[in-house]
């Protein structure tokens, strides 16, 4: 399990918005996701294929 050091953020996120999002950094097997503005809080850790459902279910229309 290699180290997640290669966060970013969406391209969605800029000015307009505030700059407040999460950020996400993958390392193949595992995904982390933790909040743009309070870096050094607590990262969620996902294994990658529960992330994908997560996202394929974000992205399904209601």
């Amino acid at each position: 399990m290699g180290t997640l050091d290669n966060w970013r953020k969406s391209s969605y996120s800029g000015p307009g918005d505030g700059d407040s999002c999460v950020e996400i950094a993958d390392n193949g097997t595992r995904v982390g996701v933790r909040d743009s503005k309070h870096r050094t809080y607590a990262t969620l850790i996902f294994p990658r294929t529960a992330f994908a459902t997560f996202i394929s279910a974000l992205k399904t229309p209601r």
